[in-house]
């Protein structure tokens, strides 16, 4: 069997996103998450505080380091394996990545350093309002990669000129399309609930090894608050997104619920397997009219099925099917684990119930994996099209062999799992080492000050700190 180029770089891209969409999911909830903390930091001046901004900063940097560099070589296979959709959609779709680095890249790089590096060097207000300009650029960031996405999902606002390119007709129009905010509200939930399992994960960790340290134990509650009061809204908003993808894409719902024959009061399959050749769900445990009630919100409500559109513009059933029952399963786990959460909290049991502890660290990276599965979902339920409706995927490719672009995609995994897998490596020895009381940065003493030369003043100040207690 003879692999194509068109099936090589979607392989390319999948790999490649899979990757990177980690990476900035993480540095919004962090981003956030170390403004909290630095804001308590200033309002309560607890150390604890403090000590737990200092641990997860250098987490941050370099998620937020691996995050610029993975998305650097998306930009990169726009280039080499989709310049036909690059060509086509790039009057639209340029302007819009175009206004993410002007507004959100620029105002996190130049705000990064001083939250980083300014204690000691700047007034600790300074420093707050440089980690609320970071949190806040992550947010504008996802605000126009959603908004990029989402036109491709629900086109609207523009026109074709006679080359067949897309230009813009109403810009409010193109970033605010249909999906956007429902999209958007999805995206930035899922990025908070992650670091919340997360950072979770990593304080149930120093817990089980008997590290129940006051930052350790903020640590924990504080995730655990986040847990249990946002998986429920999460929900609610996949649900509201779940109503606005069946009114724009229901052909992508129809493969999500593994629905080949239209139907009135359509049950909800839980588990099976779609066989496309069959056109039926295989081994199917399903719930009867579930499916209706939750989509249409009505017992007897109809959903149309795959056979409703020609089968070449079917999307290839069995990954959205099954992406999006990982991606629902584990919310519903988050969720759960949230209301035990809260019972232990008010048993007074939030430190001291092993079984807990051990769920947390369990769940530690489930939130990386509902949004890789819930991408997985959406991108695979939009095929055969980049542009819903409008750009076929076959449409968008490059004009180049099969065998240049497996060579890069060999290139690829050999250099992500070597570079990144370094990099996932020192994050997680950051992480296994538990935060401690951290000690102020002092910047060096002034060579007048000592009469040494500046050099010689940053040894001493240096010897001078190892020789403290």
């Amino acid at each position: 069997m003879t692999t194509t180029a068109l099936e090589l770089a979607r392989l390319q891209f999948a790999f490649t996103v899979a990757f990177h969409i980690v990476f900035p999911a993480l540095s919004i909830g962090l981003a956030s998450y170390l403004a909290v903390l630095d804001g308590l930091w200033n309002l309560t001046k607890r150390t604890v505080y403090l000590d737990l901004f200092n641990y997860w900063k250098k987490i941050f940097a370099i998620g937020f380091g691996m995050g610029v560099v993975s998305g650097l070589v998306m930009s990169y296979q726009f280039g080499t394996n989709w310049s036909v959709f690059s060509d086509k959609t790039g009057p639209v779709l340029g302007p819009l990545m175009g206004y993410e680095v002007l507004t959100a890249f620029f105002l996190e790089a130049g705000f990064l350093g001083v939250m980083l590096f300014g204690e000691g060097r700047v007034s600790p207000k300074l420093r707050l309002f440089a980690s609320c300009m970071v949190a806040l650029g992550t947010a504008i960031s996802a605000f126009w990669i959603v908004a990029v996405n989402s036109w491709m999902q629900t086109p609207q606002g523009h026109a074709l000129n006679a080359a067949g390119q897309f230009v813009p007709q109403d810009w409010l129009k193109i970033v605010f399309t249909p999906s956007f905010p429902y999209r958007f509200v999805h995206m930035v939930l899922a990025a908070y609930l992650t670091t919340a399992f997360a950072v979770g994960g990593v304080a149930a960790l120093h817990l089980l090894r008997g590290r129940a340290t006051p930052q350790v134990k903020t640590m924990f509650s504080m995730a655990l608050w986040m847990a249990a009061l946002v998986a429920p809204v999460q929900i609610l908003a996949g649900d509201m997104h779940g109503l606005n993808t069946l009114e724009h894409q229901p052909a992508k719902v129809a493969a999500m619920e593994g629905h080949f024959d239209s139907q009135d009061g359509a049950p909800l399959i839980l588990f099976g397997w779609p066989d496309m050749a069959k056109e039926k769900v295989e081994y199917e445990i399903a719930i009867p009219h579930l499916g209706a009630v939750i989509l249409t919100h009505s017992w007897n409500g109809r959903l149309r099925g795959l056979k409703e559109w020609p089968r070449d513009q079917w999307p290839p059933v069995p990954l959205p099917f099954l992406s999006f029952r990982i991606m629902v399963a584990l919310g519903f786990a988050m969720a759960g684990f949230g209301l035990w959460s809260l019972v232990a909290r008010w048993r007074g049991r939030l430190y001291d119930n092993r079984l807990l502890h051990r769920a947390a660290l369990a769940l530690g990276p489930s939130g990386f994996v509902a949004i890789v599965a819930g991408w997985t979902t959406t991108e695979t339920g939009r095929q055969p099209y980049t542009v819903y409706g409008l750009l076929t995927t076959a449409q968008s490719a490059s004009p180049v062999q099969a065998s240049a672009v497996g060579a890069s995609l060999i290139a690829f995994v050999l250099v992500y799992f070597a570079l990144f897998g370094m990099g996932l490596y020192y994050m997680g020895k950051l992480m296994n080492r538990p935060p401690l009381p951290h000690e102020p940065s002092l910047p060096p003493a002034p060579a007048h000050a000592t009469g040494l030369t500046p050099a010689a003043g940053l040894i001493v100040e240096g010897a001078d700190r190892e020789a403290r207690p």
